[in-house]
């Protein structure tokens, strides 16, 4: 029900579970760590893109209600359900490079939560997007709020989880929900592919530490930033913008 796709530079994170509109049961949620594992072994991959299996298929309708409600007296699994999703939402937002969710359908609740945990968003005109525990009388969890109100800001954070409304792409790009509204993620794509595997894995650390609350440099953020400069891929940068030619990075 998640597939992993290793293309080359290119890790592909499938989420293939049509019939209940790509709904994640807790074995889904307790999976994804380990595939996302495995692509951050591989040394090959740049990025990682989180996708339905099913071209212009819903992206995630959330969590299995049925499952939930046959389980809702057990606390026991609603723990290690709480716990499961916890963990799967840790990984991904801290997957060691670029994330890219491609959203051609709805994307709704933990559906919408995965997209808040990569790093850019891209949707089709047809995406839509909604967080929706207010119409079921449950809570949202604390992290993915704050990748909610850290994109959007807590005024569209509040409209979004007090309302439980569904919003299409544009409204979504216009509140800062997407990046792009695009019938393909290739821009976003090549653009990174084209760059520094060491700079963009550096660059997102960097960019979690701000937004985990750290706002000035330690000597393990100044010992990154200095040994880039005798690194084999600052060499090719500087050597390929001397050159007026596109670099060929190694890494």
């Amino acid at each position: 029900m998640l597939k992993l796709e290793l293309d080359g530079p290119i890790a592909r994170l499938l989420i293939d579970r049509a019939d209940k509109r790509n709904a994640f049961t807790q074995a889904m949620w307790a999976e994804l760590p380990r595939l996302l594992a495995e692509a951050a072994a591989d040394p090959a991959i740049k990025l990682l893109i989180l996708q339905s299996a099913q071209p212009g298929g819903a992206f995630c309708a959330g969590a299995d209600i049925g499952e939930l409600l046959a389980n809702k007296d057990d606390a026991e699994w609603r723990a290690a359900n709480q716990a499961a999703i916890n963990r799967a939402q840790h990984d991904l937002t801290r997957f060691p490079l670029p994330t890219i969710a491609f959203v051609e359908g709805d994307a709704v609740g933990g559906g919408c939560g995965l997209s808040l945990a990569c790093d850019l968003r891209v949707a089709t005109a047809a995406a839509r997007f909604g967080i929706t525990p207010a119409k079921l009388g449950i809570v949202y969890p604390l992290h993915d709020v704050k990748l909610l109100t850290d994109l959007v800001g807590p005024g569209q954070a509040k409209r979004l989880l007090f309302t439980a409304a569904l919003i299409d792409a544009a409204e979504a790009q216009r509140i800062g929900l997407v990046e792009a509204v695009a019938d393909t993620p290739d821009a976003f794509v090549q653009a990174i592919l084209a760059g520094s595997r060491h700079s963009t894995k550096a660059i997102k650390g960097f960019v979690r530490r701000v937004l985990d609350g750290q706002s000035g440099d330690d000597a393990e953020t100044l010992a990154i930033f200095a040994a880039a400069f005798t690194g084999a891929d600052f060499a090719e940068g500087t050597a390929a913008f001397v050159a007026k030619r596109k670099p060929e990075f190694r890494s």
